[in-house]
């Protein structure tokens, strides 16, 4: 069994295959994550808020910003 929460990812751009559903250790030690969409990151933090997905009332991670790996 997983003690790991599952998270909803609200926003980022359209062309970017992103999860709907993340898994974090835990909203205090990861209030942020950052996911690996081709060259870039996808960063998502806790906005505080929770909404129904699914059955479940999961918190929402919503999109903040781009950053790119170093060459």
């Amino acid at each position: 069994m997983s003690d790991r929460i599952r998270v909803k990812l609200s926003g980022g751009p359209d062309w970017i295959p992103i999860p709907a559903v993340w898994e974090v250790e835990s909203l205090e030690t990861e209030p942020n994550v950052k996911i690996l969409c081709g060259n870039a990151y996808e960063h998502f933090d806790f906005s505080g808020c929770y909404s129904l997905y699914g059955g479940e009332q999961l918190p929402i991670y919503r999109w903040r910003r781009r950053t790119y790996l170093a060459e």
